[in-house]
């Protein structure tokens, strides 16, 4: 959480430190890394929305993605680095140089042949803020209906959903009426938010990541770095920080 931490005091970051909740509509206790967060106190019942049971308050980074990513793009430039568009299907291109960095998510399974790779597609809706500040997320163990609200200034990010298998980006009217119905159960005020968007994405999932170089026969040196489900953003600064060691170890580029 360190490097968030950083980025939240930067405007143009697109990150917040942010309070909340995450519930259960079950008797449990929370898991280990929840207790080490900043904030962190189990919740009262009266702290809770009907029909939850238990639940726990703390403090975690919310990461507004275009404000972020457009953040990030704009912190490589600087750099001096470019960045050029172009479809690469095979990992021994010539076109590339002698060392690679294999992000592709799902199209790893194509240039890394990896068949462990699969898609787990998410839904968000993009609504007006109507005055939420604090987050609130329910444990919903291995369904598919997810339940999270995630305010970003002017907007509230809405989910959600975790589809295993099902890759297609189009979005699903009716799944963005149950988002809608889920998490204005919990916060009424969003009755009356209007929707703005909608946001799919495929979740690049496999059992474990995969962070690790492999030397190709043709000289070429590839450092995968992909797989990462929905823990990207999470995992995305340690990863990165894995490969630069890796990268030192190969050699200058």
């Amino acid at each position: 959480m360190g490097i968030f931490r950083t980025l939240a005091d930067d405007p143009s970051a697109g990150v917040r430190i942010t309070p909340g909740i995450e519930a259960s509509r079950h008797t449990g206790t929370p898991p280990d890394w929840a207790t080490t967060l900043p904030g962190f106190l189990p919740c009262t019942p009266a702290a809770l929305p009907p029909s939850f049971t238990t639940g726990y308050r703390f403090e975690v980074p919310l990461v507004d993605m275009p404000v972020y990513l457009a953040h990030l793009h704009t912190r490589l430039i600087a750099t001096g680095a470019t960045i050029a568009k172009g479809k690469v299907t095979d990992l021994d291109d010539p076109r590339l140089g002698p060392v690679v960095v294999n992000c592709a998510g799902l199209g790893s399974r194509q240039l890394a042949n990896d068949s462990t790779l699969r898609p787990i597609r998410g839904q968000h809706v993009i609504v007006t803020n109507p005055g939420i500040t604090e987050f609130f997320s329910e444990d919903t163990g291995t369904s598919p209906d997810l339940l999270c609200i995630y305010p970003h200034g002017d907007t509230v990010v809405l989910g959600g959903t975790a589809v295993d298998g099902r890759e297609d980006l189009n979005p699903d009217p009716a799944a963005a009426d149950a988002i809608l119905s889920r998490c204005t159960a919990v916060e009424p005020r969003l009755a009356g938010a209007r929707v703005l968007a909608h946001r799919v994405g495929v979740r690049p999932t496999r059992a474990v990541v995969r962070v690790e170089v492999e030397e190709r026969p043709s000289g070429r040196t590839v450092l995968h770095n992909y797989g990462h489900g929905g823990a990207g953003v999470t995992l995305s600064w340690g990863c990165a920080r894995d490969i630069q060691r890796l990268l030192g170890r190969t050699g200058p580029c």
